[in-house]
């Protein structure tokens, strides 16, 4: 599965764009299906680098930052699974995505 689509690509705000909204639209969900590693990206340089949140057990109530396609894309799971994007995902407030 590709993560990112050019449809997806094109619907992704620019980084900074929504950093003084309270409540930013989430565009996209990464997750792994082995863990509980999600990623929400509400933010994109055009290129490689989101913003968004991301939650895992280390951390579940989230954390703000920064993370690349180029990572996403590299992590391998167990008998070569990989990240996968939540093909249902609608955009959504940050507030709903847990």
């Amino acid at each position: 599965m590709k993560l990112l689509t050019e449809e997806l690509k094109k619907q992704l705000p620019a980084l900074y764009s929504q950093e003084n909204e309270k409540d930013p639209i989430v565009y996209a969900k990464f997750f792994t299906c082995w863990s509980s590693w999600c990623w929400y990206a509400y933010e994109f340089d055009g290129e490689d680098l989101f913003f968004g949140k991301v939650f895992s057990h280390m951390c579940p109530q989230g954390e703000l930052g920064y993370f690349s396609l180029s990572e996403l894309e590299a992590i391998q799971g167990p008998i070569g699974l990989r990240v996968e994007r939540d093909i249902h995902f609608k955009p959504t407030k940050l507030s709903e995505c847990k």
